[in-house]
Parts: structure tokens; sequence; C-alpha cells
């Protein structure tokens, strides 16, 4: 929000990973609030599971009972009156009951499909909610060591990996595998000897999966950071294009672009490539595996030890068998992205707030303004004193000046106010109450902010101005905005204050910006009011405008006014002259310039006096 005045952060701090159990728990909850869903979707799996077990043994009737005119077996012994006049009453019954198993594998199969992609849309939305909210709530030392790009693929990407997989895999893997198991019982029961046929492939699967699994999860992370560094190479291009097409840097940025792009294509073809080949690799084991059920059953059909039905239902299911594992090769690839995804959001959701609620927190009252620092320090983790013994005490309805050069601890101060920092010693006191025994979101209320760079969202003028207050009625946007002489111009425009603005506020000029958000000031109404440079970079018509706005946006209220413009300074009650993170002169203007040396220095530089007090 404030700018930083410094690039180290102190880090966020990571609570132990414990195989990420906050993201476990997120997941949890809402798979707890699913369990009806997650019933039916079950209950779907176990139909289609069955529906596939019984799916060949209506072609082993017709072979055994039917042309090879077998005697029937006890389990359709209660349907002998079907076989007692002819063979085409059993062949048109077997014909429908083929027919039967079809619909039914369809309805559950798409029972199945829709249930469990409803449930993982829902999780990714619960997730990505989640993210979204907690990203907002960690302190700005973890924002300011990070880039926005890694958050969008965290909150876009990690999160759509997810819904795919849960989509395509969840009840599917576990259908798959019941089948796998059904099929290898009924076979075993069959002829125990072809099913250990079968049998002796299953370590060459279990291994090529987890070879294969291990690289496609190598790759996949390298994948996503790619992503990130793409995402962030056209968030930063893009939000600065008038640079780079001031500067005719579109190819140089093109070249990067494409080196960036070049090494996730090299990433994505060897990911691809991984999956083949254990696609592929289940395919041989199991022709293999088909090749010698289909030698051994023939010799064991052949010696009479099994009927042709018998073999027809081995290989059947033996088909049947290597088509999940064949689809579970497939998912390899996915989950390992999953998995990637799962840990890059869980590592997220882990990382705790610096700033927080402590126990036993109140909310803030309506405050009157006085505001004391007592003895605060600050450093951003790296040693490097930032702010440094900073003691001062502001009254009630009081303007207050900070004033000093770039990088001198201004920005800094006032973001300790807004408790986006906490002071490594000291404290900081509101009405007498240190701010720390307030929650945060009821002390953040009653401060209101104008900032050097107008920040507005691309939305329309009447949502920017109510962001300080969403319950605004369109008098209070009307009062506000014209209290801010920003009324007539928004009545110019084509849709006045329904006018969609650009990405922030790009559409608008500086000072219409600038009178935008101070009507987003006024219409909050807070005791506390701190203004970051915010007559920078205005024309003198603008200034003029933008400055008759502040008066009456400061006008009773306890301010903060940070500026290189000391003509701005002229009408505050305190300016406090900061260098090095030290206050080295407090008092007021007409004080200081008699008797101080800093900002008499200040002063004259900025009015064009040299040191012997001649105009330059």
């Amino acid at each position: 929000m404030l700018e930083r005045e410094q690039t180290e952060a102190r880090p966020e701090r990571n609570l132990p990973r414990a195989e990420h159990s906050r993201f476990r728990e997120v997941v949890m909850a809402y798979l707890r609030g699913a369990k009806g869903s997650l019933f039916l979707a079950g209950l779907c799996m176990l139909g289609v599971t069955l529906m596939e077990l019984l799916r060949p043994w209506p072609l082993a009737i017709v072979f055994d009972y039917i042309l090879a005119d077998k005697p029937l077996p006890s389990y359709l012994k209660p349907f002998e009156g079907l076989f007692a006049d002819g063979k085409a009453l059993p062949l048109v019954v077997i014909a429908g009951v083929i027919v039967l198993v079809a619909v039914l594998t369809g309805l559950f199969a798409y029972l199945q499909i829709y249930i469990t992609s409803r449930i993982g849309n829902e999780l990714v939305y619960t997730l990505r909610r989640k993210l979204f909210a907690h990203l907002q709530r960690l302190s700005l030392s973890f924002h300011n060591r990070s880039r926005s790009g890694e958050h969008l693929t965290k909150v876009v990407s990690d999160t759509n990996t997810l819904r795919d997989v849960f989509t395509e895999m969840a009840l599917s893997a576990v259908s798959q595998s019941l089948t796998f198991i059904g099929m290898f019982t009924i076979m075993f029961f069959l002829n125990w000897r072809l099913a250990l046929v079968v049998l002796a492939t299953i370590p060459l699967l279990v291994g090529t999966f987890l070879y294969r699994y291990r690289a496609a999860k190598s790759s996949s992370k390298k994948q996503r950071k790619k992503e990130e560094e793409i995402a962030n190479r056209v968030s930063e291009v893009f939000s600065t294009v008038p640079l780079v097409q001031a500067f005719s840097r579109e190819k140089h940025e093109e070249e990067r672009f494409e080196a960036e792009s070049g090494e996730y294509l090299k990433e994505s073809i060897r990911n691809a490539r991984i999956e083949a080949v254990a696609t592929r690799s289940v395919t041989i084991i199991g022709a293999l595996g088909t090749a010698a059920v289909v030698l051994y059953g023939a010799l064991q059909v052949l010696a009479g030890r099994i009927s042709p039905g018998d073999l027809l239902v081995f290989t059947a299911y033996l088909q049947s068998m290597f088509k999940p594992i064949r689809q579970m090769a497939k998912f390899s690839t996915k989950f390992s992205k999953a998995s990637a995804s799962v840990e890059r959001i869980g590592e997220v959701l882990q990382v705790e707030p610096e700033i927080k609620d402590k126990p036993g927190a109140v909310d803030a009252p309506a405050l009157r303004g006085e505001i004391s620092f007592d003895g605060v320090s600050f450093d951003y983790g790296d040693d490097k004193g930032v702010l440094e013994d900073i003691t001062f005490t502001v009254l009630p309805g009081q303007k207050v000046a900070l004033v000093g050069a770039s990088g001198a601890g201004k920005s800094t101060l006032v973001s300790l106010m807004l408790r986006l920092y906490e002071p490594g010693r000291g404290a900081i006191y509101m009405d007498s109450v240190n701010i720390k025994d307030y929650k945060l979101k009821s002390l953040r209320r009653q401060i209101g902010i104008v900032l050097q760079d107008s920040v507005l969202f691309g939305t329309s003028i009447r949502e920017n101005i109510a962001y300080g207050k969403l319950d605004a009625s369109h008098e209070e946007i009307v009062a506000a905005a014209t209290a801010a002489n920003a009324h007539d111009f928004i009545m110019q425009l084509e849709d006045g204050y329904e006018t969609i603005l650009g990405e922030r506020g790009d559409t608008l000029s500086g000072g219409q910006r600038q009178r935008i958000s101070i009507a987003r000031a006024i219409i909050r109404d807070n005791p506390i009011l701190i203004l970051d440079e915010p007559m920078t970079g205005l024309d003198a018509e603008s200034e003029a405008t933008v400055q008759e706005a502040l008066s009456r946006l400061m006008s009773g209220k306890t301010s903060f006014l940070i500026t290189h413009d000391l003509r701005a300074v002229a009408g505050v009650d305190l300016v406090l002259v900061l260098e090095d993170g030290r206050i080295v002169e407090q008092g007021t203007p007409g004080d200081l310039i008699t008797r101080g040396n800093q900002y008499r220095r200040l002063h004259d530089l900025k009015t064009g006096k040299d040191e012997t007090g001649w105009s330059r």
C-alpha cells in the first residue's frame, strides 16, 4: 500500500511443514460438508465396477451353454426354463442383458462424472477463495519479497490443476482400482494358474509407475516455476507498456519472453514424453501378459481343464484390467502436477501473518486522534535501522508534516501507524492506548489514506469512491465527489458516475485520479488522515484544485502530510524533520526557519537561496 523505502524484508514466519496441514484442513472441511455427494458418487462408482465385472459373462454363457451345449452350472439353475424351449429365447434375453449392462454402465458413469466434477469444482472454488483471502492478509514483508506472477499462478493455474485431477481421477481411480481387484479375484477363482501369469506383470507395472511418477513430478515443478516466470514477465511488461514503447524496447522484451517461454516449452515436451513412455510401457507389458494368458489358457482348454467361455472371460477381464492401468499411467503425470500444486499451495497456506490481532484485542472506539510514538525503532530484518528512537506526540486535530530526503523513513513511519509493519522496539499509542491492543480492522477503519500514486480500480467511478464506504448512498458519493472538486468533471464524462475506468484509472488525468482518491477518503470520514505526497506530478491548475479539496478533507482531522514541497507545510501545526531514520528537528514551520538548521537548509534549497542568503 504505502511505498517501502527499503528492498529487504523480514521473512514471514513458516510453521512446520507437517505435510501442509492447513491445506489438508481446508480440503477435509469441505469434504465433510459434501458427505452426501461423496456417498452418491461412491454408489455410482460401485455400480460402474459391478457392470464392468458383469460385462463379459453374457458372452461366456453364449459360448459355453448355448453354442457348446454344456450342462448349466448351479448359478444358472434358476433360469433353466429359458433354455427348455430352444436357444432363441436365451439368446434374446442375453442380448437384452448386454444392452442393459451397457445402459447401466453409461448411467452410473454419467452420474459419477457429474457428481465428482461438481465436487471438484466446488473444492477448487473453496481452495481458491481461501488462498486469495490468505494472501491478502499476509504481511507486506511477504508480498515485498514475492512477485505478483507467483501468486497469480497459484490462485489460478495450480487450483485449476487440482480441479482437473480431482474431476478426472478422484473416484475414477478408486473405481478402476476396485475393478482391477474384483477382476483379479474372479480370475483367481476361475483358474489360479492363469491368475499367477497375470500377477507376474504387476511388479513391472508398479516399477514403471514409480519411476515415471518421480520423473513427472520433478518436471511438473519446473513447469510451474517457468509458469511463474512467464506470468511475472507478462505482468511487468504490460504494466510498463508506455516505458517499453518510449524506449523502443518491444523487440528486447519479445526476446526475453521468447527465452522464458522456450524453457517452458522444453519442460512441457519432456512431461508429455514421460506420459507417452508410461502409457506405452503399460501397453507393452499388457500385450506380453495377454499373449502369455492366451497361450497358456488355450493349452488349458485343449487339455480340457477349462472351458472356452472361461478363457473368453479371462481374456476379456485381462483387456479390461489393463485399460484402467493404461488410464492410470496417463493420470500419473497429471497426478504429479497436482502433487506439485498441492505443495505450492500448501506452502503459502502454512505461512503465518506477522501482523495479526493479539489475544484479548478489542475494537477501537471512535478515536479522537491523539497519537504518540514512544522510542520506536524499526528495521526490515537486516539490522539496518530504518527508524531509530522516534518519539513525538500529536494532539487531536493537529496537522503534521513529515519532511526529509528520500529514504529518511517518512513512509515507514506512517506504515507503522497502520500496523503494516511492527516496531522492533518502542510503542505507538492512539488515544493513550497501544495500537496493538486494538483489533487490526477496527484500527485501520479509522485511518484515511491518499497516496502519491492514486490507486484506482478498473470499475466505475461510483464504485471507486464507495470503496471507502461500501454501503454509501448515491447522495453520499456525490457529496464526497463535490467536496473533492471531482463532481463537475465526472458529470462531463459520457456515463457520469457509472463510467468504467481503465486499469489503475489510466483513462483519467493525474489530477482527476487524485480527486477521486480524495473523494474516497472524504466519504470514509476518518479521524486520522495520511497524505503521502498527494501533489506530486500535478500541474499548477490541478494542484490548486487538489489543494482546495485536501484542505476540506483535513479540516478537523489529525493529519500526517508526507511531502518534499515545503510550500504545503506552511499551515501545519508540527513539522517532523527526518534524517537517516531519526527525528533531527521538530516544531512549527516558523520556529524551524528561525532556529532550525536542517529544515532551514531544506527551505533555502526549495526557495532557491544559497548559504549566503542570495537568491539563485
